[in-house]
């Protein structure tokens, strides 16, 4: 298990190696100057010149790299006009927020995490539940009414589905205060009613693939030759499920799960958009407009981070469901 460990880990170190050099290589070794795009359009020659010595522009493109990695490990000093020393980890200074990114992420990494782990707890909690009872009730009016729901959740958007709740609940019924975001320590209350519908939103339309995906390998497990082995050995039908079924069928869930909140935490741009809630993607896109290359790529990098430490857990989870997967 320990070698299992070793292996995975030094892959997705690896992974995170490669997505830095690519993103700092797009991003500072294309022709475009970069600096045109974090200097306002009313800049002299004088203050690009000068923006581009405090951002080492003017060093080889390896000492740049070694040193914007540096700073995410040791901090760095960045100069006077972009705050002084930067502690790690240091992704560099915003001219469009005049700030820190590491300030900016601080700030909007909670708020996407707020959003996307709560909805996936519910959307899986739903799926799941929802394709193991319509694989129990096999042809019967449940069944039907389940592959109905998948049916519709594969259909609606996003963008949509939340308006639809926005209507619904907050300007119509008046349940709801209007989507924000505030800490989940400072009033757990207001944290969780601000962003409800922002959970309820995706966890109606994800929860409709994850209840077909169960489905089909719940009934495909039943009818594997282990399963009628120990149904035959007299087993009661909750450890049939519990013990063999469930465990082997839930395999493929955890790895579209693992993907899906990967995808999810490095950017819910529509979903974020859609409620008026500030989170890493509408940061990034917010970045890309502005031409804030320090913000792009560092949202690019958590992203990165995030897919790279999702696919971690779906292997160590793999490993614990299936115990021939940490000794292939």
């Amino acid at each position: 298990m320990a070698r299992f460990l070793v292996k995975r880990i030094l892959s997705a170190v690896l992974a995170l190696f490669a997505v830095s050099v690519l993103t700092f290589l797009m991003f500072f070794a294309l022709p475009r100057d970069p600096v045109s795009g974090m200097c306002p359009k009313n800049c002299n020659p004088e203050r690009q010149e000068r923006v581009r010595q405090e951002l080492g522009l003017s060093d080889p493109l390896v000492d740049q790299y070694a040193g914007y990695m540096l700073g995410i490990v040791t901090g760095r000093d960045l100069g006077g006009a972009q705050g002084g020393r930067c502690d790690a980890p240091c992704l560099g200074w915003s001219y469009v927020n005049n700030e820190a990114v590491t300030d900016t992420l601080v700030r909007v990494v909670p708020v996407t995490l707020s959003i996307v782990v709560p909805a996936a707890v519910l959307w899986l909690l739903l799926g799941v539940g929802l394709g193991l009872v319509s694989a129990l009730r096999r042809g019967t009016w449940i069944d039907r009414a389940a592959i109905g729901f998948t049916l519709a959740g594969a259909s609606l958007q996003l963008y949509f589905v939340g308006a639809v709740l926005l209507l619904v609940f907050v300007h119509t019924l008046g349940w709801l205060p209007v989507p924000s975001y505030t800490s989940l320590f400072d009033d757990p209350v207001r944290w969780a009613g601000g962003l409800v519908l922002a959970w309820l939103s995706l966890a109606l339309l994800f929860s409709a693939g994850y209840a077909r995906l169960f489905r089909a390998q719940l009934l495909e497990t039943l009818n594997e030759d282990f399963v009628r082995t120990a149904r035959a050995k007299g087993l009661s039908g909750p450890a049939v499920y519990g013990r063999h079924a469930l465990r082997a069928a839930i395999a493929p869930v955890v790895t579209v799960a693992g993907l899906d909140v990967g995808a999810a935490l490095g950017g819910t741009v529509i979903t974020e958009t859609t409620f008026g809630i500030q989170g890493l993607g509408r940061t990034a896109v917010d970045a890309v407009r502005a031409g804030d290359l320090p913000t792009i790529m560092a949202t690019v990098l958590v992203a990165a981070v995030f897919v790279v430490l999702a696919n971690l857990l779906v292997d160590l989870l793999y490993a614990v469901i299936d115990p021939r997967v940490r000794l292939g």
